[in-house]
């Protein structure tokens, strides 16, 4: 697999947005566990850390959107956006605490983003052979 050709399928970019994005998620806790005791409110984390939350929802919209592009297969450009939906639902709720939502649902959308990518490859339709090869 090679980098470069994230542009080109993106797919690729998906899968690796969406599992730096889990990754991040699964993380994240654990630092701020570690930082307890030099840490005292929550509004001192870096902001680069809670920025990464919005690099990552906007890696997952190009993916998506290109994804929805490329693939033959409809029900999956509903499930994708579907998604992508609920992921940047998630992620503004937990900024601005509208609902309470339990935290472990960012984890069940990440993976079925993930999920979504890796199963779209075999629909994948375009113009260069090279972008669908596996």
């Amino acid at each position: 697999m090679r980098l470069l050709d994230l542009h080109r399928n993106p797919d690729r970019l998906g899968i690796i947005a969406s599992s730096l994005c889990l990754a991040h998620c699964l993380v994240t806790p654990f630092l701020f566990l570690a930082q307890t005791g030099l840490i005292v409110s929550e509004e001192t984390h870096s902001f680069w850390w809670k920025s990464l939350d919005f690099i990552f929802l906007g890696l997952s919209f190009i993916a998506v959107h290109k994804t929805t592009q490329t693939t033959s297969n409809q029900k999956l450009k509903y499930l994708f956006w579907i998604g992508w939906s609920l992921l940047f639902t998630i992620i503004i709720n937990e900024k601005i605490d509208l609902l309470p939502l339990a935290e472990e649902l960012i984890y069940v959308v990440a993976i079925f983003l993930v999920s979504l990518h890796f199963y779209n490859q075999k629909y994948c339709r375009c113009n260069d052979k090279k972008c669908c090869i596996n």
